[in-house]
Protein backbone atom coordinates (compact mmCIF):
# COMPACT_ATOMS: atom_id res chain seq x y z
CA UNK A 1 0.00 0.00 0.00
CA UNK A 2 1.32 3.54 -0.90
CA UNK A 3 1.82 5.88 2.07
CA UNK A 4 0.69 8.64 0.87
CA UNK A 5 1.51 10.86 3.39
CA UNK A 6 4.82 10.28 3.18
CA UNK A 7 5.03 11.10 -0.28
CA UNK A 8 3.25 14.06 0.31
CA UNK A 9 5.36 15.04 2.80
CA UNK A 10 8.78 14.13 0.76
CA UNK A 11 6.88 16.57 -1.68
CA UNK A 12 6.43 19.58 0.80
CA UNK A 13 10.14 19.35 2.03
CA UNK A 14 10.97 18.71 -1.95
CA UNK A 15 9.85 22.21 -2.74
CA UNK A 16 10.70 23.62 -0.25
CA UNK A 17 13.91 23.18 -0.97
CA UNK A 18 13.79 24.25 -4.50
CA UNK A 19 11.44 27.83 -3.42
CA UNK A 20 14.06 28.38 -0.71
CA UNK A 21 17.06 28.04 -3.52
CA UNK A 22 15.25 30.30 -5.85
CA UNK A 23 14.55 33.03 -3.54
CA UNK A 24 17.91 32.71 -2.02
CA UNK A 25 19.06 33.17 -5.50
CA UNK A 26 16.90 36.37 -6.66
CA UNK A 27 17.47 38.07 -3.36
CA UNK A 28 21.42 37.83 -3.22
CA UNK A 29 20.98 38.58 -7.18
CA UNK A 30 18.84 42.11 -6.68
CA UNK A 31 21.04 42.78 -3.99
CA UNK A 32 24.29 42.70 -6.32
CA UNK A 33 21.89 44.82 -8.53
CA UNK A 34 21.25 47.06 -5.78
CA UNK A 35 24.81 47.84 -4.78
CA UNK A 36 25.55 48.38 -8.62
CA UNK A 37 23.45 50.93 -8.76
CA UNK A 38 25.14 52.88 -5.18
CA UNK A 39 28.11 52.64 -7.18
CA UNK A 40 26.39 54.16 -10.05
CA UNK A 41 25.01 57.28 -8.00
CA UNK A 42 28.29 57.85 -6.59
CA UNK A 43 30.34 57.86 -10.19
CA UNK A 44 27.42 60.39 -11.28
CA UNK A 45 28.66 62.89 -8.66
CA UNK A 46 32.50 62.19 -9.64
CA UNK A 47 31.46 63.15 -13.25
CA UNK A 48 29.46 65.95 -12.28
CA UNK A 49 32.23 66.95 -10.13
CA UNK A 50 34.86 66.10 -13.27
CA UNK A 51 32.48 68.96 -15.34
CA UNK A 52 32.78 71.30 -12.45
CA UNK A 53 36.55 71.17 -11.72
CA UNK A 54 36.64 71.68 -16.22
CA UNK A 55 34.43 74.75 -15.47
CA UNK A 56 37.01 76.20 -13.12
CA UNK A 57 40.17 75.66 -15.36
CA UNK A 58 40.42 79.48 -16.22
CA UNK A 59 40.72 80.05 -12.42
CA UNK A 60 42.83 77.25 -11.33
CA UNK A 61 46.14 76.39 -12.76
CA UNK A 62 46.34 73.06 -14.39
CA UNK A 63 49.25 72.02 -12.24
CA UNK A 64 46.86 71.77 -9.44
CA UNK A 65 44.25 69.51 -10.88
CA UNK A 66 43.45 65.90 -10.15
CA UNK A 67 45.58 63.84 -12.17
CA UNK A 68 42.76 61.19 -12.57
CA UNK A 69 40.01 61.86 -14.37
CA UNK A 70 38.34 57.94 -14.53
CA UNK A 71 37.09 57.07 -11.57
CA UNK A 72 38.57 54.37 -10.02
CA UNK A 73 34.90 53.25 -9.01
CA UNK A 74 33.88 53.46 -12.87
CA UNK A 75 36.38 50.28 -13.41
CA UNK A 76 34.60 48.75 -10.33
CA UNK A 77 31.28 49.20 -11.85
CA UNK A 78 32.30 47.59 -15.02
CA UNK A 79 33.92 44.66 -13.17
CA UNK A 80 30.25 44.51 -11.28
CA UNK A 81 28.21 44.53 -13.90
CA UNK A 82 30.63 41.88 -15.75
CA UNK A 83 29.90 39.31 -12.60
CA UNK A 84 26.31 40.30 -12.32
CA UNK A 85 25.21 40.09 -16.20
CA UNK A 86 26.85 36.56 -15.86
CA UNK A 87 24.83 35.34 -13.49
CA UNK A 88 21.38 37.33 -14.69
CA UNK A 89 22.04 37.24 -18.33
CA UNK A 90 22.72 40.02 -21.19
CA UNK A 91 18.69 40.19 -21.80
CA UNK A 92 17.65 41.30 -18.23
CA UNK A 93 15.98 44.55 -18.03
CA UNK A 94 18.16 46.03 -15.17
CA UNK A 95 21.31 45.15 -16.62
CA UNK A 96 20.58 46.23 -19.83
CA UNK A 97 19.52 49.65 -18.11
CA UNK A 98 22.65 49.68 -16.10
CA UNK A 99 25.09 48.88 -18.86
CA UNK A 100 23.24 51.46 -21.05
CA UNK A 101 24.29 53.92 -17.88
CA UNK A 102 27.62 52.69 -17.50
CA UNK A 103 28.11 53.74 -21.25
CA UNK A 104 27.26 57.14 -21.24
CA UNK A 105 29.43 57.73 -18.33
CA UNK A 106 32.46 55.91 -19.96
CA UNK A 107 31.16 58.50 -22.87
CA UNK A 108 31.11 61.52 -20.35
CA UNK A 109 34.71 60.38 -18.41
CA UNK A 110 36.22 59.88 -22.72
CA UNK A 111 35.02 63.61 -23.26
CA UNK A 112 35.96 64.62 -20.04
CA UNK A 113 39.29 64.01 -20.52
CA UNK A 114 39.88 65.23 -24.05
CA UNK A 115 38.49 68.94 -23.04
CA UNK A 116 41.27 68.62 -20.34
CA UNK A 117 44.06 67.25 -22.75
CA UNK A 118 43.06 70.14 -24.61
CA UNK A 119 43.37 72.99 -21.95
CA UNK A 120 46.16 71.12 -20.08
CA UNK A 121 49.19 70.08 -22.42
CA UNK A 122 50.45 68.26 -19.29
CA UNK A 123 47.23 66.17 -18.72
CA UNK A 124 47.00 64.07 -22.34
CA UNK A 125 46.15 61.06 -21.54
CA UNK A 126 46.32 57.53 -24.01
CA UNK A 127 42.56 56.22 -24.13
CA UNK A 128 41.26 52.94 -26.02
CA UNK A 129 38.31 52.96 -26.83
CA UNK A 130 37.21 48.89 -27.33
CA UNK A 131 34.14 47.29 -29.32
CA UNK A 132 33.16 43.93 -28.34
CA UNK A 133 29.89 41.48 -27.94
CA UNK A 134 28.53 38.91 -25.96
CA UNK A 135 26.27 37.04 -28.31
CA UNK A 136 29.08 34.01 -29.07
CA UNK A 137 29.12 36.20 -32.50
CA UNK A 138 32.76 37.07 -31.07
CA UNK A 139 35.26 34.24 -29.92
CA UNK A 140 37.97 36.72 -30.17
CA UNK A 141 36.61 38.99 -27.97
CA UNK A 142 36.89 37.39 -23.99
CA UNK A 143 41.41 37.13 -25.63
CA UNK A 144 40.97 41.03 -26.67
CA UNK A 145 39.47 41.68 -22.90
CA UNK A 146 42.49 39.90 -20.98
CA UNK A 147 45.17 41.71 -23.43
CA UNK A 148 43.36 45.18 -22.59
CA UNK A 149 43.36 44.32 -19.15
CA UNK A 150 46.70 43.25 -19.10
CA UNK A 151 48.26 46.41 -20.58
CA UNK A 152 45.55 48.33 -17.94
CA UNK A 153 47.49 47.34 -15.28
CA UNK A 154 50.89 47.66 -17.27
CA UNK A 155 50.46 51.31 -17.96
CA UNK A 156 47.87 52.54 -15.19
CA UNK A 157 47.36 56.11 -16.65
CA UNK A 158 45.90 54.21 -19.58
CA UNK A 159 42.53 54.64 -20.02
CA UNK A 160 40.15 51.61 -21.68
CA UNK A 161 36.28 52.57 -22.56
CA UNK A 162 34.87 48.93 -23.59
CA UNK A 163 31.47 49.16 -25.21
CA UNK A 164 28.92 46.65 -25.75
CA UNK A 165 28.79 46.61 -29.81
CA UNK A 166 24.61 45.41 -29.66
CA UNK A 167 23.41 47.82 -26.92
CA UNK A 168 20.77 49.65 -28.41
CA UNK A 169 22.39 53.20 -27.18
CA UNK A 170 21.89 56.17 -29.77
CA UNK A 171 25.23 57.30 -28.18
CA UNK A 172 27.32 54.24 -28.99
CA UNK A 173 25.65 54.06 -32.63
CA UNK A 174 27.00 57.84 -32.96
CA UNK A 175 30.36 56.55 -31.55
CA UNK A 176 30.22 53.56 -34.17
CA UNK A 177 29.50 55.99 -37.17
CA UNK A 178 32.19 58.67 -36.09
CA UNK A 179 34.79 55.86 -35.57
CA UNK A 180 33.57 54.14 -38.84
CA UNK A 181 33.34 51.06 -36.91
CA UNK A 182 32.09 48.20 -38.81
CA UNK A 183 30.67 44.27 -37.43
CA UNK A 184 34.32 42.71 -37.51
CA UNK A 185 34.81 41.96 -34.03
CA UNK A 186 36.53 43.04 -31.61
CA UNK A 187 37.10 46.50 -32.85
CA UNK A 188 40.38 48.99 -31.08
CA UNK A 189 39.75 52.61 -31.40
CA UNK A 190 43.39 54.14 -30.54
CA UNK A 191 44.01 57.40 -31.55
CA UNK A 192 42.27 58.34 -34.96
CA UNK A 193 42.50 54.67 -36.02
CA UNK A 194 40.42 52.08 -35.88
CA UNK A 195 41.34 48.34 -35.64
CA UNK A 196 38.87 45.02 -36.61
CA UNK A 197 39.97 41.60 -35.22
CA UNK A 198 42.05 40.76 -32.52
CA UNK A 199 45.30 41.83 -31.83
CA UNK A 200 47.58 40.44 -29.71
CA UNK A 201 49.31 42.56 -26.29
CA UNK A 202 52.86 43.07 -28.44
CA UNK A 203 51.09 44.71 -30.95
CA UNK A 204 48.36 46.80 -28.61
CA UNK A 205 51.06 48.13 -26.69
CA UNK A 206 53.12 49.02 -30.15
CA UNK A 207 50.23 50.90 -31.17
CA UNK A 208 49.99 53.04 -27.59
CA UNK A 209 52.06 56.42 -27.76
CA UNK A 210 55.25 56.76 -26.85
CA UNK A 211 54.35 58.87 -24.09
CA UNK A 212 52.52 57.01 -22.11
CA UNK A 213 55.35 54.19 -21.91
CA UNK A 214 57.64 57.14 -21.00
CA UNK A 215 55.29 58.42 -18.43
CA UNK A 216 55.12 54.81 -16.74
CA UNK A 217 58.74 53.98 -17.39
CA UNK A 218 59.58 57.01 -14.95
CA UNK A 219 56.84 56.67 -12.56
CA UNK A 220 58.57 53.05 -11.70
CA UNK A 221 61.86 54.58 -11.57
CA UNK A 222 60.72 57.38 -8.57
CA UNK A 223 59.01 54.75 -7.17
CA UNK A 224 61.88 52.30 -6.95
CA UNK A 225 64.06 55.42 -5.75
CA UNK A 226 61.18 55.98 -3.22
CA UNK A 227 61.26 52.67 -1.65
CA UNK A 228 65.09 52.37 -1.63
CA UNK A 229 65.72 55.81 0.56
Amino acid sequence: MIDTKKYIFTLVITVAIFATAFFASTFFSDKRVANVKDIQDNISIDILSNETQFDLLNEVSCSNLNDSILSPELSELGNKLSRTETDRGAKDTDILYLKKYYSLLEIKDYLLSKKLASKCASKKSASVIYFYSNKGDCPDCEKEGYVLTFLKEKYPDLRVYSFDYNLPLSAIDSMKKIYKVQNVLPILVIGDNTYSGYRTVDVVEGMLPDTLKATTTQQTKNATTTRNK
